[in-house]
């Protein structure tokens, strides 16, 4: 209908030119040829948008349903894989199943990770070959396969995880640590070489800048205590460190000191996350009746608070205030802030119940494990004056 109500309006324009000469219409002849153009465009777009979408691969989808694949799942994590013309799902799954994997963890890697079904056996064998320079045996790799599919299959580019694994291991990282960015941290892997030599070389320039003495090491304890931190930016990290010097007026040594410590867990928060934490505690703080260095020190202290949400942050206060321990206390032993809040206001009722004094007796009995919690709280319900 479209087409024939365009030939109208081309006739239309015609006569439309015929009469120019006698009425000067040249306006109508103009408006007339916009109106024809938007009209093909028109019946353009609607015959694109009726092109028929390429079907999912009926093969694909009984071989994965005989597997056991949840492909509901599959479809919703990587549609595109099921309309593949050409896929390896048999030869990944006996590849899998010689490795040790059982058929229900081949099934969820696949549900979790559908692309691992485009890899090739050649490809399998090299990565995996590459992997077992890191792990010590192949049901290692498949516990991690199990958890984490997106640590193996994510990046295709085996060269460039083996210049990464060489790279990263010059650097003195420990095999524990490999272990760990490759399971947690898998893009660091698929950085291109150069942006993780970017990075390192960031970290000992900012080292040196501090006058810190070894600034090949500094990456090594930056990269143990962050994960995350290869597959941030530099402008990131380096917003976060003077974000920390000049909220907490630190001098080079002090900043230093934290960045090699556990100052180096929150380098990769944002930086507008990082500064309305800090812009929290140090109100909350203040109105608790804390000077500058009180908040310094905690900080310092136990960085970690700045990774708790401003208001998370403020109940767990709140709520160690109102169970009758003061400020000074906190300052003192931040890391029971480390703790969630109803794993504190648990502990809390706990001890009030027996009348275990905080003023007496201290609060490190809220900085332990849950084990030497209970075994602490039996010991004070036999002899509730004991100290700790």
């Amino acid at each position: 209908m479209a087409a024939v109500h365009a030939v109208r309006v081309l006739v239309g324009l015609r006569h439309s030119v015929a009469l120019q000469p006698r009425f000067g219409l040249i306006p109508v002849q103009l408006a007339s040829t916009c109106l024809l153009r938007r009209l093909c465009s028109t019946n353009a777009k609607r015959t694109e948008s009726k092109l028929p979408v390429c079907p999912e691969n009926e093969s694909l989808l009984e071989n994965l349903n005989l597997m056991g694949v949840d492909v509901k799942m599959a479809r919703q994590r990587q549609p595109g894989v099921l309309r593949k013309a050409f896929t390896n799902e048999q030869g990944l799954f006996q590849f899998l199943q010689s490795k040790g994997a059982s058929r229900k963890v081949i099934a969820g890697i696949i549900s979790r990770y559908p692309r691992a079904v485009t890899r090739s056996i050649e490809h399998l064998e090299q990565r995996w070959g590459l992997w077992r320079k890191i792990f010590n045996t192949d049901s290692e790799i498949v516990t991690i396969m199990d958890r984490s599919p997106e640590s193996f299959f994510r990046s295709s580019d085996n060269e460039n995880l083996e210049k990464n694994i060489a790279f990263l291991s010059s650097l003195e990282l420990n095999t524990k640590d490999l272990h760990r960015l490759l399971t947690t941290a898998p893009r660091t892997f698929s950085n291109s070489l150069q942006l993780n030599k970017r990075m390192v070389e960031f970290l000992e320039d900012v080292c040196a800048e501090l006058g810190g003495k070894n600034p090949e090491q500094f990456p090594k304890a930056v990269i143990s205590k962050n994960l995350y931190i290869l597959i941030r930016s530099t402008k990131r990290v380096r917003k976060n460190i003077d974000t920390l010097r000049s909220s907490l007026k630190l001098s080079d040594s002090e900043l230093l000191a934290l960045l090699e410590g556990h100052g180096a867990n929150i380098l990769d928060l944002s930086n507008e996350y990082l500064q309305r934490n800090f812009n929290s505690l140090r109100q909350k703080m203040t109105s608790l009746g804390c000077r500058k260095a009180d908040i310094k020190k905690l900080i310092l202290s136990c960085p970690s608070v700045l990774y708790s949400g401003q208001d998370t942050l403020c109940v767990k206060l709140d709520c160690l205030i109102k169970g009758g321990i003061t400020m000074k206390q906190i300052v003192e032993k931040p890391k029971v802030l480390d703790y969630s809040t109803q794993n504190i206001t648990e502990r809390l009722e706990k001890l009030q119940s027996i009348g275990y004094d905080f003023q007496k007796s201290g609060i490190n009995v809220l900085d332990s494990s849950k084990k030497r919690f209970l075994a602490k709280m039996e010991k004070l319900s036999v002899s509730p004056d004991d100290s700790v």
